[in-house]
């Protein structure tokens, strides 16, 4: 195991996201640095999830909205929420943060790289400084056929190193097929397909453009991309939640 720096900051309690402050933080983080991506236990409730998922057909919360076909994505659609969030989706954003960015300055410190601010506050902040204003949290809908290509979430200058997906439908029940697909690039070394199957209400945490992975001469980058296997039936809700903002 890597050593740890400290311990994560704790997450208060909060009445509607009870979950978040049972998770195991130093858990989360082998598991990332073990396997690059994280499975957390739910975070939503089957309730939470349909209620988001609802959210899908109501535009006066979005930004924007994107048919993946048109820009060769994949197939599918997916919209980005309009400020201010909703306050689920608000919540779980800032309260995930604090203990997220202790991982991103650990690896940080490996990589050589930038630190982040402690509170997403500040994230904001220094995106707003760069001309990144629009916020980024995402839902995504897929039905039979519909498939996302592997791609990175970047959208400017800033960018925070991680990013968490929860699953809104129940696999097996809601839909078949559509499953989670990662792809490491590994250095002088054919890539690694990762492929997860999180429940419903369940989070996946996963770095946005690449994580350390310790070699013979410290630490080296892997280069992550991330997709969505083909829906085979039904329908298949995800909520995107990046950290930093866009342009």
């Amino acid at each position: 195991m890597l050593p740890l720096y400290g311990e994560a900051p704790a997450i208060p309690h909060h009445p509607d996201l009870p979950a978040l402050g049972d998770l195991d933080w130093g858990d989360l983080h082998h598991q990332l640095d073990g396997d690059g991506v994280a499975v957390t236990p739910p975070l939503l409730s089957p309730a939470q999830c349909a209620g988001l998922a609802a959210t899908f057909d109501r535009p006066e919360l979005f930004r924007s909205t994107v048919v993946m076909q048109r820009h060769a994505f994949g197939r599918g659609t997916y919209r980005y929420y309009a400020d201010p969030l909703p306050d689920l989706i608000r919540t779980l954003r800032e309260s995930l943060y604090p203990p997220l960015a202790w991982i991103a300055n650990q690896w940080a410190a490996q990589l050589g790289e930038r630190t982040f601010p402690l509170e997403h506050a500040g994230l904001v902040a220094e995106c707003a400084a760069n001309g990144q204003l629009r916020p980024t949290p995402l839902i995504l809908r897929y039905g039979p056929g519909d498939h996302a290509c592997l791609h990175q979430d970047v959208y400017g200058e800033v960018v925070f190193p991680l990013q968490l997906a929860v699953m809104l439908n129940e696999p097996g029940r809601d839909f078949t097929g559509g499953e989670n697909v990662f792809v490491e690039q590994r250095p002088r070394s054919q890539s690694r397909a990762i492929v997860v199957k999180p429940r419903l209400g369940q989070g996946m945490i996963f770095p946005v453009r690449h994580r350390p992975v310790r070699g013979s001469h410290g630490y080296r980058r892997h280069p992550m991309r991330h997709g969505t296997g083909t829906v085979e039936s039904g329908r298949r809700n995800v909520l995107g939640v990046i950290f930093h903002n866009a342009r």
